[in-house]
């Protein structure tokens, strides 16, 4: 009986300890503050791009200025060695970092409060996006009037709406206005149906044709849908070879075919009125045909040029 009661004596206090042991060692740690300033200093987590860290760790989906789209964009493109960071387009952001409450702006800022001048944001964008159908940027139109990239691209979102066909003529309209109340005559392209675009006819970073077309001049880019008026013909309009806008707005007419006026009005701005095509317009009589329905191209079908050699006299004056 002494022996069970001594060993008991004994066990239980190595019990107690081996118990106090173990829930020690299970327990949490506390960190020191040395430790502590250590976890600190560790750098932000990158969430998109590299070395974005820094920014992120308060511009989320959750801020004043969301940015974390950009990752759904071409410039969110982690596997391109050419994706930008946020240093590159913004410089550096350390001023604004460790400013209290982030009162100092980046070296570089692009929302319309910007101090930055229009040819520092502007050189930001063109330090990748050089050559191609940019190369005519210096000289632009838009450049020379101080307009910025940022005036029409927006960046930080998944979707740009100068790069969407559905959208890009709303971009386009808040400059040109008056080209709005074109696309709603009755005779126009399909500019608000999406089936044709701004940027189809005009290239706006610049380019070596007049009104900043596509390609050298109105006639060749107009001939890039209507090749049928392309030529060559054997007997041609003079007009209709130097460019097309003589007779035609492109943007939109009250008259039929985008013409500028009905005929014949039209063609009396060139043909002088010394034979019949000046005679006043009846509905009546030997001259009806000068006002009914298509006016001049009752007779002259072919203006854009003909080929027909069988009637020489016809064909001079594309009647058939």
């Amino acid at each position: 009986m002494l022996t069970i009661i001594k060993i008991r004596q004994i066990a239980v206090p190595g019990l107690l300890a081996f118990i106090l042991a173990f829930i020690i060692a299970v327990l949490p740690q506390p960190v020191s503050s040395a430790e502590l300033d250590d976890d600190d200093d560790d750098p932000p987590q990158d969430l998109i791009l590299r070395g974005d860290g820094k920014c992120t760790a308060c511009h989320d989906e959750n801020s004043d200025n969301p940015i974390l789209a950009i990752g759904k964009t071409k410039h969110g493109t982690t596997a391109d060695h050419r994706t930008p960071t946020c240093t590159s387009c913004h410089g550096d952001g350390g001023i604004h970092e460790d400013s209290p409450d982030k009162a100092l702006m980046p070296q570089r800022t692009f929302g319309k409060k910007s101090v930055n001048s229009i040819e520092d944001r502007n050189s930001a964008c063109l330090a990748c996006h050089q050559g191609g159908k940019r190369m005519h940027w210096p000289g632009s139109t838009h450049a020379n009037r101080d307009v910025a990239c940022t005036s029409c691209h927006t960046i930080h979102t998944e979707q740009d709406k100068v790069r969407n066909r559905n959208t890009q003529p709303e971009v386009c309209f808040n400059c040109h206005k008056e080209m709005r109340q074109l696309i709603n005559r009755p005779y126009r392209h399909p500019i608000r149906e999406g089936k044709v675009i701004c940027s189809d006819c005009h290239n706006p970073h610049g380019s070596a044709g007049p009104s900043k077309m596509v390609r050298d001049s109105v006639n060749d880019t107009c001939y890039t849908c209507h090749m049928e008026k392309r030529g060559p013909f054997v007997y041609n309009h003079p007009p209709v070879q130097e460019n097309c806008a003589i007779c035609h707005n492109p943007h939109g007419t009250t008259a039929p075919n985008l013409l500028r006026t009905r005929s014949p009005f039209l063609c009396q701005q060139c043909h002088e009125p010394n034979t019949h095509q000046g005679s006043s317009g009846t509905l009546t009589g030997a001259y009806a045909r000068n006002t009914l329905a298509r006016g001049c191209a009752n007779c002259h079908t072919q203006v854009h040029g003909s080929n027909m050699p069988e009637n020489i006299r016809n064909e001079s004056v594309f009647q058939r």
